[in-house]
């Protein structure tokens, strides 16, 4: 399980989003804008006292082409029943609408499922190629599971992308279109994403799609259709296969042919036909919008219900003004017939818009003027496109607009806020002109948090850089600025801006450092932003000859001029050698609009070299990768406009090769450096339908063009590609690495599992992965002076010692920056100071003969070179040659010790810096700077942020309100950002001890504090932290398991509640000061009684609802965010349920553990190495209260299987060099040593009887045997009441491992046993071993009082030799017992052997009797073999002392004599206990406390808990 934590660095300037789709969920209230450049904009609606807001909250990234289409669906609704299941998240909402998520799709064929409850990417696929692209998404009416996607194959932009200017007639676009389209429609499973049935795949012999809509038959309502029309009118019905036949992923791709398919003609009859401006559906009516009219058709026949002009409403005026969209205002989930009254909304391309009341009511069409929006006021040449949306009460109006900076254009969102139509009894009066009510724009809400204090004049509210601002909501009042002013106050605000430029390409270069170095800006003016991290690693600048300075921001930045326009492209790249052409160690390189490719120095920020291999603007920099020899580890790719890929070497700063000839741009470019292959995917991006997209492969070394593949060949061989060399590729970057390649564009692939002899292949634990740092040629001489500058150290430290980032980068988009801290390396990093201490005898390095590889026998960890070159200078690239070193053996010094720390600590406390929330408790943001040393970012506009499925993520804007509503919204953000701040404030006070006080008050803050704070954050998923309870590092294991503790309570899910707990817990939100009191209350409430009161159909609602919660896991969403499966989801439902039972049960319901007792047991004897320990401590801690009234009779066989698991593991211990062998280990060390020993203490005899049968059905040396006495100690000294009643059979069986006859179990157990009977001894008063350890006594602790006996064994034979009567006082057989029949009672209380071992002493506390048998050794030689049992020799009555009670088991012989059948002989003759009972409470009074202790040869002290309760003279 991955635990990453997201957090994402803003421009100074905020991003460009063109909008090309809108969609709306309606609980709770969320718009959703998608972008030309693939971002999606994630708005919330608020309304405080009944005024809306509407802010930007994140940015959804998982599209890296054109949004195409958003659509709303529910993936989690089941079909059979018309109901919604949720999984835990969506649970704790009872409202099933809430479980809605937003579909969306791209130009590439990407989908994406976003969950608004989660926040994150749920599932994130890629559609076939065969499909085509993406063009339009409809939820099914019928099931909302299920959606209908639209694909053609025609570059063809979607409606709401293009600005509604200039109109061809009919007559024209149809000449111009005389070839059939070519479409297909899909129904997507939106919860897997997976394709279940194919509606069409062919040609149409209609025009350009306009729309599609997916509509219910009026005479079936099981029965849907898809009906596509064009711009012309033209409108083909296609219909779907019912629910049932919905079943399979593997779809056979059937081309059908549309000639058999019948197209209606729904064009307008009259002369001066019109193309169809907008389709929209409401029930059976759909309505086709033209410029100037409006039609209205039964879905059925198309016949026309009724019409609408325009013109009367002003919203139309020759070519100026004309209608652009319409849509109808409610939802049409719930139509049952064909009369309809509903609310209609069009608009015009000046955002003006009219709202009319249509109606349909026997077979009358009528339609009034409800309320009218104003238009937008804007210049005459701007460029607008509109989107009309309803949301909850209101309707919204999404502008794109597009302003000018410095000669280039860019485009921002824009919404306003419209009251819905109220209703009016005359309608005859002139329609209401709404006023806005609110607005939100994009660039507003930005700008304050990026850098308000920056745009002197604009803002009046200045404040100090790096605190955190509240919105507000701009109102009517405020007076709203018209989109010219907006643009103004924009190219403004942008000028006043660092460098005045909006950013046009950006990076993160961390590839070859364990921490990121810096990001890279490139603008549209041409220059280059650097801003470094070192301020966060100031600490080992100590550690260097140059003096430590506080770093100052501004110093942090460098910038580059130079080129002429907008920075297209970046990368960076460290040099494996050096040359007289290029003497830097570390290189940048930007490619502009320009048409060139300038290289950089990056430590010193001079330029090296200008290039001129394209004529058209340079677009992509490919960088080599790891896996290749010199020298083309020193190459560069390069992709242009003008179709063609250069290879440029660094070495000679040169174009070495040159791929031209290319049909369509190489929009994809891999480069597999094992077989030397360079493959261009280049899309097709013509009208013409019967052109596919094109693969070229070349041959890098010889230039040469091997191949050119069409079609689906061409994504098949360059899916091929990609598997390839992600196998060999560690980089999570396989497309970037260190360049300004968005992290999206990497194609989305099925993860790859390395086989098990690709991993022998580089050693234990090594990665197979060869830095270009480490390519060194082993003939060049000068080697080891090249490789001493420190970036190329750092470059083999890093992909040596750091071989899993701690920190990796990615930059979705320009000017969006994201680093993810992964948990596991980051508390991994102590490991390299254990390297160092038992690993200072690093041998020589030795070189072999293969170039640029190393010996894995004699280094396998590279670290022997490493440790000799690295220092402080790692983050410090101009500080190089700080110290020469000898080439000779690598010795691991002090320095490197203490460097090492000194690296770990600064990583934790950057960590820390960049994840903790700020200026929340003011007192523990004092405390972490000022004792722990973190480093507020105040110069990097921070916001946070969550992965998703596959590269996905959730990105939150700047602000406080914006990352608060993730921890409002997402339950796995809550769980994976609380369990690594926790974990890293632990694991840092194991490192510096100084930062205890801070470290404490920080795990404190995320496991209580905040949410006392803020009442209304969400629980952590109890899921997600179970998943985390098995952690190889005991900081996360820790951290995990008190955060399930502190928030169990709040975060029950409703099936697993109990009816009395749901009025103490919200399920939302509930602050644990509060719950920790209800907690308190609820606990007093016996779930016993809540069982009483139930009745059997209770039991089996309750039983059947908590097993459908435990069949809910494939619905989880938060094994996408941990690359979690399935099975994680369903163990860990297991285990937070059977959790909750053991450790909450008045919370839950009282059916829930026998419920789930099962899966546990099947869980744990699973062995499965993630979550079988954590489910056998469950079941173990749980097992006496819990469990053992649902499985009591269950128990010896589960310890028969425990036991036959424990020899499975055990026989695989042989080939302990496995790399499995650890968990299954691991797994033994809990079911050993928690599990059976609390399921021995449930259940003593059957345990006792699987032991005894172990000894005759295991092999002699099997480790059971072993495993049964440990289990025993655990026993004697867990529960020795409970086994004192099986006394004998314990002896019994330690006595059998040690039988001298069977020599292979004696040498295996003996020194186990020797030790169990010693315990037994020490623990057990009855049981007595002589000095010499060759007799052993054992008394009957309880029984029969006519049949107590005592028996003594042979040590040497290992048998019995006598049997001892201690039934009662010689000639007093009848004293002791009132009735004929038994009576259970205390036996012997305490044994002694005298100091010659032939006597032995017993005392009896029923009764107060102490036995004498003085045997010499002749006597015990003679009856040897005769075990009659044999009477006292002696009986001494003890007279009672002070505080002795004669009640209960406690009884004296006078007590034993009164009693009559078993009843005390006392006022009111109160009924006979139970024999159970009677048992049970004899047990539980058993005192082990009495000692007889030898003080001469015939004098024997008897004491009680180290008290002397007097001496006897025998």
């Amino acid at each position: 399980m991955k635990c990453k934590s997201v957090a994402c660095i803003w421009s100074g300037s905020p991003p460009v989003h063109q909008v090309t789709a809108v969609a709306a969920l309606h609980d709770p209230p969320t718009l959703y804008t998608g972008g030309s450049d693939g971002s999606i904009i994630w708005w919330n609606l608020n309304s405080p006292l009944a005024k809306p807001e509407i802010r930007p909250v994140a940015m959804l990234c998982g599209h890296a082409a054109p949004i195409a289409d958003l659509g709303i669906c529910f993936p989690l609704e089941q079909h059979e029943n018309g109901t919604f299941t949720s999984s835990s998240d969506e649970l704790l909402h009872p409202n099933p609408v809430k479980c809605g998520a937003l579909i969306s799709a791209s130009s590439d064929g990407v989908l994406c499922v976003w969950s608004r409850v989660n926040g994150h990417c749920r599932r994130r696929r890629k559609l076939p190629p065969w499909t085509g692209s993406p063009f339009m998404i409809r939820t099914l009416p019928n099931n909302k599971r299920y959606v209908c996607i639209t694909c053609t194959f025609v570059n063809q932009e979607h409606p709401s992308a293009v600005s509604d200017e200039g109109h061809e007639s009919l007559a024209d676009t149809e000449v111009q279109n005389p070839n059939p389209l070519k479409c297909t429609v899909v129904i997507v499973d939106s919860f897997t994403l997976a394709v279940v049935q194919t509606v069409f795949h062919g040609n149409v012999c209609i025009g350009p799609l306009k729309s599609t809509a997916v509509v219910i038959t009026s005479e079936d309502m099981e029965s849907q259709s898809v009906m596509i029309i064009d711009v012309f009118g033209k409108v083909l019905s296609l219909p779907i296969l019912k629910d049932s036949d919905l079943k399979g992923q593997n779809v056979p791709v059937v081309s059908n042919d549309s000639s058999n398919l019948e197209v209606m003609d729904w064009a307008d009859e009259s002369k001066e036909r019109e193309s169809l401006m907008a389709f929209a559906k409401w029930g059976y009516v759909l309505a086709l919008v033209h410029r100037t009219y409006c039609t209205f058709r039964q879905a059925h026949n198309g016949i026309v219900i009724g019409k609408i002009s325009f013109t009367v409403d002003q919203l139309c005026f020759q070519d100026k003004l004309y209608v652009t969209g319409g849509i109808f205002l409610k939802d049409d989930t719930s139509i049952s017939s064909n009369d309809f009254v509903e609310e209609f909304v069009v608009w015009n391309n000046t955002g003006a818009a009219v709202i009319y009341r249509i109606s349909f009511l026997n077979g009358i069409f009528k339609y009034d003027l409800l309320s009218v929006i104003p238009a937008v006021l804007h210049p005459s040449d701007m460029r607008l496109c509109f989107s009309f949306v309803p949301l909850s009460k209101y309707v919204f109006r999404v502008e794109s607009n597009c302003f000018h900076v410095k000669m280039h254009k860019f485009w921002r969102p824009h919404v306003t806020i419209w009251p819905s139509p109220v209703q009016r009894d005359n309608y005859q009066d002139s329609p209401l002109k709404y006023e806005m009510l609110a607005e939100g724009d994009f660039y507003d809400d930005l700008a304050v948090d990026f850098s308000l204090s920056k745009t002197d004049g604009l803002y009046h509210n200045v404040i100090d850089e790096g605190s955190i601002m509240s919105y507000e909501m701009t109102t009517p009042e405020n007076s709203a600025a018209s989109p010219n002013e907006r643009d103004s106050i924009y190219s403004s605000y942008v000028t006043h801006q660092q460098g005045g430029e909006l950013v046009s390409s950006s990076m993160v270069i961390s590839e070859n450092y364990p921490a990121p170095y810096a990001i890279v800006y490139g603008f549209f003016s041409g220059d280059i932003e650097i801003v470094r991290f070192r301020m966060f690693f100031s600490a080992l600048e100590s550690l260097t000859q140059y003096p430590s300075q506080e770093a100052d921001p501004n110093e942090q930045k460098n910038h580059l001029s130079g080129h002429i326009g907008a920075v297209l492209c970046l990368a960076s790249h460290q040099m494996v050698r050096r040359s007289g052409a290029c003497s830097s160690n570390h290189v940048l390189l930007s490619g502009s609009m320009d048409c060139t490719v300038r290289v950089w120095d990056l430590e010193s920020g001079d330029l090296i070299a200008v290039m001129h291999q394209h004529v058209a603007p340079v677009r992509q920099i490919i960088l080599p990768p790891t896996q290749i020899e010199y020298p083309w580890s020193d190459c560069f790719l390069t992709v242009g406009d003008d179709l063609s890929v250069c290879l440029v070497s660094l070495q000679t700063l040169r174009v070495e090769r040159l791929f031209p000839g290319h049909v369509y741009f190489p929009a994809k470019v891999l480069w597999d450096g094992v077989k030397g292959y360079i493959a261009c995917l280049c899309p097709n991006h013509s009208e013409k339908p019967d052109v596919h997209d094109i693969l070229y492969i070349w041959d890098v070394k010889t230039g040469a063009r091997e191949r050119v593949l069409r079609g689906a060949a061409a994504h098949s061989m360059f899916d091929h590609f990609l598997k390839s060399i992600n196998e060999i590729s560690l980089s999570s970057n396989l497309m970037n690495g260190n360049t300004s390649v968005s992290s999206l564009v990497s194609p989305v692939i099925e993860p790859t599992i390395f086989s098990q002899s690709h991993s022998k292949a580089h050693g234990k634990g090594i990665t197979p992965q060869a830095s270009t740092a480490s390519k060194v040629e082993q003939n060049a001489p000068e080697t080891s002076k090249i490789m001493n500058g420190a970036s190329a150290k750092s470059g083999r430290f890093q992909s040596r010692i750091f071989e899993k980032h701690p920190v990796k980068s990615s930059s979705p988009f320009p000017g969006v920056s994201t680093l993810c801290f992964d948990l596991s390396p980051l508390m991994s990093l102590g490991s390299m100071n254990e390297f160092f201490e038992d690993g200072s005898h690093l041998v020589e390095k030795k070189h072999v003969k293969v170039s640029g590889s190393r010996s894995p026998q004699d280094d396998p960890h590279g670290w022997a070179d490493s440790l000799k070159e690295i220092g402080p200078q790692m983050l410090s690239p101009q500080h190089r040659n700080v110290k020469s070193r000898s080439a000779g053996a690598s010795i691991v010094t002090p320095e490197h010790h203490e460097w090492v720390r000194t690296l770990e600590g600064c990583l934790l406390r950057f960590s820390l810096s960049l994840l903790h929330l700020w200026d929340v408790d003011k007192d523990l943001d004092y405390l972490l700077i000022t004792e722990m040393h973190l480093k507020r970012p105040d110069s990097f506009n921070m916001s946070s942020g969550i992965l998703g499925d596959r590269g996905s993520m959730t990105l939150t804007f700047p602000g406080s309100i914006s990352t608060l509503e993730l921890w409002r919204s997402s339950s796995d953000y809550t769980a994976l950002r609380s369990l690594t701040m926790v974990s890293l404030a632990q694991h840092l006070i194991s490192l510096n001890h100084s930062c205890s006080s801070a470290s404490g008050a920080l795990a404190a803050f995320y496991t209580r504090k905040f949410a006392e704070k803020i009442s209304d954050i969400r629980p952590p998923s109890l899921q997600l932290l179970v998943s985390f309870w098995q952690s190889e590092f005991e900081h996360v294991k820790m951290a995990a398991r008190s955060l399930f503790h502190c928030a169990a309570s709040r975060a029950i899910p409703r099936p697993l509640c109990c009816s009395k707990a749901t009025q103490f817990v919200s399920f939302d939100a509930c602050p644990d000061k509060a719950s920790e009191k209800e907690h308190r209350n609820t606990t007093a409430v016996s779930p016993i009684s809540e069982v009483n009161m139930q009745s059997h159909e209770d039991f089996t609602e309750e039983e059947s609802e908590i097993t459908l919660w435990l069949e809910s896991y494939e619905l989880q969403g938060w094994i996408s965010c941990v690359g979690g499966t399935t099975q994680d989801a369903m163990t860990s439902q297991i285990i937070v349920a059977a959790a909750l039972a053991v450790w909450y049960p008045s919370l839950v319901k009282p059916r829930l553990a026998r419920v789930v007792v099962h899966p546990l047991v099947k869980l744990v004897m699973a062995i499965n190495e993630k979550y079988s320990a954590a489910a056998a401590e469950v079941l173990a801690e749980g097992m006496e209260s819990t469990w053992k009234a649902c499985i009591g009779s269950e128990i010896p066989r589960l310890i028969s299987d425990i036991f036959f698991q424990v020899e499975c593991v055990s026989s695989s211990s042989a080939n302990a060099s496995s790399p499995n062998y650890a968990a299954p280990h691991k797994i033994r060390e809990t079911l050993v040593g928690i599990l059976l020993p609390s399921l021995a203490m449930a259940e003593i005899p059957g345990f006792l009887h699987v032991i005894e049968s172990q000894i005759w059905s295991t092999a002699s040396d099997s480790p059971v045997h072993v495993v049964s006495l440990m289990t025993l100690i655990r026993l004697v000294r867990g529960s020795p009441r409970n086994l004192a009643p099986y006394l004998d059979k314990v002896v019994v069986f330690i006595m059998q491992t040690m039988d001298p006859s069977n020599s292979t179990m004696r040498r295996s157990c003996l020194q186990s046993a020797m030790m169990v009977l010693k315990e037994v001894v020490r623990v057990f008063p009855m049981v007595a071993l002589n000095d010499t350890s060759t007799r052993l006594a054992v008394g009957d602790a309880m029984g029969d009082i006519k049949n107590a006996n005592i028996r003594v064994y042979d040590m040497q034979s290992m048998s019995k030799i006598k049997v001892l009567d201690a039934s009662g006082p010689p000639g007093l057989p009848g004293l002791l017992g009132g009735d004929s029949g038994s009576a259970m009672t205390t036996g012997i209380s305490a044994l002694s052997f005298s100091p010659d071992g032939e006597g032995l002493v017993a005392f009896s506390e029923h009764g107060l009797m102490i036995r004498w048998w003085s045997l010499g050794s002749v006597w015990w030689e003679k009856l040897s073999r005769n075990l009659v049992p044999v009477q006292c020799s002696k009986l001494i009555l003890v007279p009672p002392w002070e505080g002795f009670s004669p009640n209960s088991s406690r009884s004296s012989i006078m007590a034993s004599v009164l009693r009559e059948n078993g009843n005390p002989n006392s006022p009111g003759g109160n009924k006979a206990l139970a024999e159970m009972d009677k048992l049970k409470l004899l047990v539980q009074n058993l005192d082990l406390s009495y000692r007889l202790e030898w003080v001469s040869e015939r004098t024997v002290k008897l004491s009680q808990h180290s008290n002397d309760l007097g001496t006897f003279q025998l």
